[in-house]
């Protein structure tokens, strides 16, 4: 388990934006795909719990309700099936990069950077 259960990074993470929170999700998701190309499924994988472990924290915040609470338990089915299921979906993983890649580069024009 990584450090993204500690009470002042569950605080810290809830005054992130959605943008932000996803895009720092999109980074893990990242690693994920480089890993996998490098052929390290143990990295890969290690990538994929800190995702699915912040995307959970993302999900139980109570900002996002209604309709974007749906769109993130549906980005956690995807990415879970995606990864480590039978990609019943068909999702590239170059969309799940673009997807999240758009998340940061919104949060970065919003911060200014």
């Amino acid at each position: 388990m990584s450090g993204f259960s500690s009470e002042p990074f569950i605080e810290r993470w809830h005054k992130l934006s959605l943008m932000e929170q996803l895009g720092n999700i999109g980074s893990e998701v990242e690693r994920i795909i480089s890993w996998k190309k490098r052929g390290n499924n143990d990295l890969a994988t290690k990538a994929l719990d800190r995702s699915l472990e912040l995307l959970d924290l993302t999900i139980c915040d109570l900002r996002w309700r209604g309709g974007t609470l749906k769109e993130l338990t549906r980005t956690r089915e995807i990415l879970c099936d995606a990864f480590v299921g039978d990609n019943v979906y068909n999702t590239p993983h170059e969309f799940l990069s673009r997807y999240f890649y758009a998340f940061a580069a919104a949060a970065q024009r919003k911060n200014g950077k």
